[in-house]
C-alpha cells in the first residue's frame, strides 16, 4: 500500500522511522480491501468513505475519526474502514452492555507519532490503541504507554509470548506460502519447495520489506523452527539473492493478489487474509499451507494519561479477551483470535483459515518482534533497520 506507507513513514519521528511494523501495514491493508469491495459494489459509498477517513484522506462529519471522549465514554483507535464497525460489534457493544460505558471507535489510525505527541503534549484523546508487536516495543521505549495490569487482564487468555509488559495481543495474522496448484502441477509444502526453481517453475512473489521474508529464507536454508532466531542476515540475504531473478515484489496486499490473478506468479509469501480472498475469488485454485508460516499479532496499548482512566481501559482490554468476541472479529475481518480458547467457537467450516487454530498454530513459528527491535551491533541500527538496508540492496540487484 505505497500511498499509505509513504504517509506513515513521513509522519513518524525520525528516530523511529525505521520501525514500521507489519501489524500497522496489515491493519491498513484491511482498509484497501474495503476500497476493493466498494469498487466491486460489495459495500456502499459510506463504507468506502469510512475507509478513506481511516487513513486521513477525508475529514468528513458523520464518519468515525478523530473522536474525543465525552464523560462516560471510552475511545478505542484502530485503522478505520471495515474495522470501525467490526470492532464496535465484536468488542464495543459487549463492553458497553456489561459496564455501561459507551465505546467510541476512532478510525483515524494510531500512528506512533500521534500517540507520542498526545502524551508529550498532555492532550490525550485515546484510551486504547490497536497497534502491533514491534510498535509496542517502540512505544514502551519512548515511555508513552502504560504497563498492562495483569491483575485485571488475564495472561492465560493469549497465545504464548504475546502478553508483553506494555501490550497484549488482540488478534493474529500470518505470512504464508500461497500457491496455484493448477499452474504448478503440484503443491509445494515448504519454503524449500518455494526456493526450488527447477522442481517448481514460474515466478514467485515476495514482499518489498524483509519482515516475514527473511524467516522464510532461513527455513529454505535448512534451519529448523528452533534455529530461525536469531536470524543470520548473511545467510538469509544469500538465499534471497539465489531467488531474486524469479521474484516479483509486492508492496501492498492488493498487489500480492493481482500477481496471482493475472498469472504472473504461481507462488508467493503473502498475508493469510489475502490468500483467503484469492481462494474465494479464484474458486479454490489458489490456496496456502500453514507449514512454516510466520505468525504475529496486533496489540492493545494504553497511552499514559488516557482520559477514561487506567481502570476503564484495562477493563476494556480484559473484556476483549472473551473468546466469542474474538471469534466475531474473525468472522467479520479474518483476524485470527488471540485467545486459544476461541478455537472451539470458530465454525468448523472456517477453522482451516484461522492462524490460531491449534493444528494450524503448531505448524508455524512466532515472529520475534524483540529480535527485530534489538541492537544489530552495526552502528546505531536495530536488526529491523539493518535487515531493511540489506534486503533493499539485494532486491535492487
Amino acid at each position: 500500500m505505497s500511498i499509505l506507507k509513504t504517509q506513515y513513514e513521513k509522519d513518524l519521528y525520525p528516530e523511529i522511522a525505521d520501525t514500521i511494523d507489519e501489524a500497522g501495514d496489515f491493519q491498513r491493508d484491511l482498509i484497501e480491501i474495503a476500497a476493493e469491495r466498494h469498487a466491486r459494489g460489495e459495500i456502499d459509498r459510506r463504507g468506502f468513505l469510512t475507509a478513506l477517513a481511516g487513513i486521513g484522506a477525508l475529514g468528513m462529519a458523520g464518519v468515525p475519526g478523530g473522536a474525543r471522549a465525552a464523560s462516560g465514554e471510552l475511545v478505542v483507535v484502530n485503522w478505520g474502514g471495515p474495522a470501525v464497525e467490526a470492532y464496535q460489534t465484536a468488542f464495543g457493544e459487549p463492553f458497553t452492555a456489561a459496564s455501561g460505558t459507551k465505546v467510541v471507535i476512532d478510525g483515524t489510525g494510531p500512528l506512533l507519532s500521534k500517540i507520542r505527541a498526545m502524551v508529550e503534549s498532555g492532550a490525550v484523546t485515546w484510551d486504547v490503541c490497536d497497534t502491533g508487536a514491534a510498535s509496542t516495543l517502540v512505544l514502551e521505549k519512548a515511555g508513552v504507554i502504560q504497563a498492562i495490569d495483569y491483575s485485571v487482564v488475564d495472561k492465560s487468555k493469549v497465545v504464548l509470548d504475546y502478553a508483553y509488559d506494555y501490550g497484549i495481543a488482540n488478534y493474529l495474522f500470518s505470512y504464508v506460502l500461497a500457491y496455484n496448484e493448477k499452474a504448478l502441477g503440484k503443491a509445494p509444502s515448504s519454503w524449500a519447495d518455494f526456493w526450488d526453481t527447477s522442481g517448481f517453475g514460474g515466478m514467485r512473489t515476495l514482499r518489498k520489506q524483509p519482515n516475514g521474508m527473511i524467516e522464510a529464507a532461513m527455513f529454505a536454508a535448512g534451519k529448523t523452527t528452533d534455529e530461525i532466531y536469531p536470524i543470520d542476515l548473511d545467510l538469509a540475504m544469500g538465499k534471497i539473492k539465489e531467488l531474486r531473478d524469479s521474484v516479483i515484489v509486492w508492496g501492498s496486499g492488493s498487489q500480492s493478489q493481482e500477481l496471482f490473478r493475472t498469472g504472473e506468479v504461481a507462488m508467493g509469501n503473502i498475508w493469510h487474509t489475502r490468500a483467503n480472498l484469492l481462494n474465494r475469488d479464484m474458486n479454490g485454485d489458489v490456496t496456502w499451507t500453514w507449514n512454516e508460516g510466520i505468525v504475529t499479532a496486533g496489540m492493545w496499548n494504553i497511552p499514559n494519561g488516557n482520559p477514561a482512566g487506567t481502570e476503564a481501559a484495562m477493563a476494556f482490554v480484559a473484556s476483549s479477551q472473551d473468546p466469542q468476541q474474538q471469534v466475531k472479529l474473525f468472522e467479520l475481518m479474518g483476524n485470527g483470535p488471540a485467545n486459544p480458547a476461541a478455537s472451539e467457537f470458530v465454525p468448523e467450516d472456517r477453522r482451516w483459515a484461522n492462524p490460531g487454530q491449534p493444528e494450524n498454530w503448531a505448524m508455524q513459528i512466532k515472529q520475534d518482534a524483540r529480535w527485530y527491535q534489538a541492537d544489530s551491533g552495526k552502528g546505531d541500527l536495530t536488526n529491523d533497520a539493518l535487515a531493511r538496508e540489506l534486503y533493499l540492496d539485494v532486491m535492487s540487484g
